[in-house]
């Protein structure tokens, strides 16, 4: 076993979202992999191992698995690329939210997701207006998520998030988003988790998925670069990808690898 931690969508050392990357032999109990995850106590855990062709990859938070996450697969593909050598041209992860690919892009890693699709909801809803101060200019939904765009970057930047009054919605991930201000930036979000542990996520990939799809068509552009402005930031680069896929793109700083002394098998 080895164990890295990574700062993913950044160049700059502890800016954008840390993430652990075990890279194992052979998988694990999955009280263990709760276990590591916990000890690492980040937004999220990935856990990796070679199998066949590919590589089978699952990710925690430290209270439970997700289904997808992109700045831990990100930091996965920095690691297998730049600690562990790997000499191919792509990288097929097998997961629990379908199969991944990953590449080199000059500096950065790009990554193959799915696309995130949402509908909209009415926009009426008075819990979220008493969490933004105001009334948001779309709602959108899909499963647990509730996409919101608001009228500002500033709003973005500037909420102060009350997660005991998000915990009383009936959805558990909130992406609050607006147009940039900046014109180095298309869009820019906040994400926040309170249920899964995380009460405002530093970058989120995954949700990118959704704010790259929502974007697109709000802009008219297939390629567009998201800033999350979260106290750490961080950028991923989007690009729309045929009709049900995204590909997000964004650099990583390897921080640590980590002495592991523990024994799983006593």
């Amino acid at each position: 076993m080895r164990l890295f931690t990574v700062d993913s969508f950044t160049s700059e050392p502890f800016k954008g979202n840390p993430a652990a990357v075990c890279v194992l032999e052979q998988p694990l109990t999955e009280a263990q992999y709760i276990g590591i995850a916990q000890e690492m106590n980040l937004p999220a855990t990935a856990f990796v191992y070679e199998e066949n062709d590919s590589y089978k990859l699952r990710w925690f938070t430290p209270t439970n698995e997700i289904g997808l996450c992109g700045h831990a697969t990100l930091a996965t593909g920095k690691i297998l690329f730049e600690k562990l050598n790997v000499n191919k041209e792509a990288l097929v992860f097998d997961t629990k939210g379908g199969q991944l690919t990953v590449k080199r892009k000059g500096n950065q890693i790009e990554m193959d997701f799915p696309i995130g699709n949402t509908q909209p909801e009415p926009n009426n809803d008075v819990l979220l207006e008493r969490f933004l101060g105001e009334k948001p200019i779309a709602i959108h939904s899909d499963a647990d998520l509730c996409l919101v765009e608001v009228e500002s970057s500033n709003t973005v930047k500037n909420l102060e998030p009350n997660f005991a009054l998000l915990q009383e919605h009936p959805k558990k991930r909130f992406f609050i988003t607006a147009k940039s201000s900046d014109k180095a930036y298309d869009f820019i979000s906040r994400v926040f988790a309170p249920d899964y542990g995380i009460d405002e996520d530093p970058v989120t990939g995954s949700a990118h998925c959704y704010l790259a799809n929502y974007w697109s068509q709000k802009l008219s552009k297939n390629t567009l670069v998201g800033y999350q402005a979260s106290k750490r930031g961080g950028v991923v680069e989007c690009e729309i990808f045929g009709n049900d896929r995204v590909l997000l793109r964004g650099d990583a700083v390897i921080i640590a690898e980590l002495l592991v002394e523990w024994d799983w098998n006593k």
